[in-house]
């Protein structure tokens, strides 16, 4: 059965976004909503859209006329008795979509597919209350719906192969992606993206870093393109919380998606973000973010003006080279002796231990010994960091010298992992504890991920790019450290580090 028709229950955001993509792609459509007007605005608003990519010229007139002409307007759900497929995208409730499937149930067609649009409920739970659950799947679309070339197709306990290929064919039509998933909590995207902001709240709790700070190292240094806190604001605490909540208990509590009480907090003081201009940032009219005096760097060039040099530790050699390379660059004075002299500003480049730690293994002065993230190299922004009793000219002065070409650089609390390592650690782990299950194969992870979350590399490549042995490394140290089950290593990071493969060996 070719598809050709299809009803949509819900003209919300979502539902008026995948009218959009299939009328744009020749399909019938049949919108329904629970009053005849929300159709009519939905439509309008469709039209209104392609009046204007036509202006654009991103359609000929002709498309525009077809695409409008292949919108019909359902004035009750019974009128989607002849379509092919449905696709259910109302509110996130349980129970709304258990009556509207059952309802549908009685009225389309033996062949019909059914499927829902959810992003975190149970396709399977859905399922469970029709007759026919081998034909019920999920069909989650990313919003908005014609940008976001990504949909995750989600197979339930009893839902048919067959249904799932034939779904996979109908996107592949439309020019997006398909990925099939297993029905788990948060699926494919969803489960992936719980690390970011996580382990960002984590940070922020231990008072490491403050939220733009956060912001700008994840920016500028990994090239995401929204930092976490700023992702929060624009996503709605409101909106965020409840999710992580829901996914956190669905996987009985595993402390890797554990929430943050800070969430909590905002949401009850009404801090929503961006939609109440007040967030982690204060904003003008839900827009222009209002920075503040964190993200400002102050460079101590009266420390560069001193005859100084700089020892740094040869532990490992090709971070030793790495910021080596940055000193003769910017015509620093090196001092390359076994151990540093007297007064001498120390540099270490730890991989997962913080500076304390990596301090007293190495037997140097904490009061002048200053670490560097260099996991990903030092070409952009900088991430320092010292003991807690590093002297404050030492601070400066390793301020000073890796700000000295013009580039910008952080200094925070002691952590383990610093910001980059440990927030990269938890995103490859997170995507390795869904290759491990088998929710999806691992290369549509990494393309899921890309597409859905706008990573600048999948979890399973930016693990590929760190080095397993790396990413593993880290999270032993930092399990070390916090004792924390939430940095337990996947047992499919574990196997591909030790045996030096990629991580998208299956």
């Amino acid at each position: 059965m070719s598809i050709q028709k299809i009803g949509i229950v819900g003209s919300g955001v979502m539902g008026r976004g995948i009218a959009q993509l299939f009328i744009l792609n020749g399909k019938n459509v049949y919108l329904n909503d629970v009053s005849y007007q929300l159709v009519e605005n939905a439509t309008e608003y469709i039209e209104d859209i392609l009046k204007k990519l036509q202006t654009k010229g991103k359609i000929s007139e002709n498309k525009k006329f077809e695409a409008v002409n292949l919108l019909y307007k359902a004035k009750s759900i019974e009128e989607l008795s002849g379509c092919d497929l449905v696709i259910e995208a109302v509110s996130e409730d349980i129970n709304l979509k258990k009556d509207i499937f059952k309802r549908l149930e009685t009225i389309v067609r033996k062949d019909c597919i059914l499927t829902t649009n959810t992003s975190s409920l149970s396709i399977t739970e859905i399922a469970s209350v029709c007759k026919n659950p081998e034909r019920v799947a999920g069909l989650h679309f990313f919003n908005p719906v014609p940008l976001m070339k990504i949909v995750e197709i989600v197979k339930g306990i009893r839902t048919n192969e067959e249904i799932c290929n034939k779904l996979v064919d109908l996107i592949n039509e439309t020019g997006h992606k398909a990925v099939i998933a297993k029905d788990t909590p948060g699926f494919i995207v969803n489960h992936a993206g719980r690390a970011y902001v996580t382990e960002a709240l984590a940070i922020l709790e231990e008072s490491i870093a403050q939220p733009s700070e956060i912001d700008i190292i994840l920016k500028e240094s990994v090239g995401f393109k929204m930092g976490p806190f700023e992702l929060l604001d624009l996503t709605g605490v409101d909106v965020t919380h409840p999710v992580t909540e829901s996914i956190y208990n669905q996987f009985y509590q595993d402390p890797k998606y554990r929430p943050s009480y800070l969430l909590r907090l905002r949401m009850l003081a009404g801090l929503l973000g961006r939609k109440t201009n007040q967030g982690f940032y204060s904003y003008n009219n839900q827009t222009d973010k209002i920075l503040d005096d964190s993200t400002k760097n102050t460079v101590y060039s009266k420390y560069l003006d001193k005859n100084l040099s700089v020892w740094v530790s040869k532990n490992d050699i090709d971070k030793y080279n790495i910021v080596i390379n940055f000193l003769e660059q910017n015509k620093i004075n090196i001092q390359d002796s076994l151990k540093p002299f007297d007064k001498t500003l120390c540099i270490i480049t730890p991989i997962g231990d913080d500076a304390t730690t990596s301090i007293l293994k190495e037997n140097l002065d904490p009061t002048r010994t200053v670490a560097i993230d260099t996991l990903l190299g030092i070409d952009n922004h900088r991430t320092l960091m010292g003991s807690p009793i590093l002297n404050k000219e030492y601070k400066e002065l390793a301020l000073s010298i890796f700000q000295s070409d013009g580039k910008t650089a952080t200094f925070i609390k002691d952590s383990p992992g610093f910001i980059i390592q440990r927030v990269l650690a938890m995103i490859v782990n997170i995507g390795c504890t869904i290759a491990q299950k088998e929710i999806t194969k691992p290369t549509d992870i990494d393309v899921a991920v890309k597409a859905g979350l706008g990573y600048p590399m999948g979890p399973l490549e930016f693990g590929d790019y760190i080095g397993p042995k790396n990413v593993l490394s880290i999270l032993e140290k930092m399990f070390d450290i916090y004792k924390d089950p939430r940095y337990r290593a996947s047992s499919w990071l574990m196997r591909r580090a030790k045996l030096g493969v990629s991580l998208l060996t299956e």
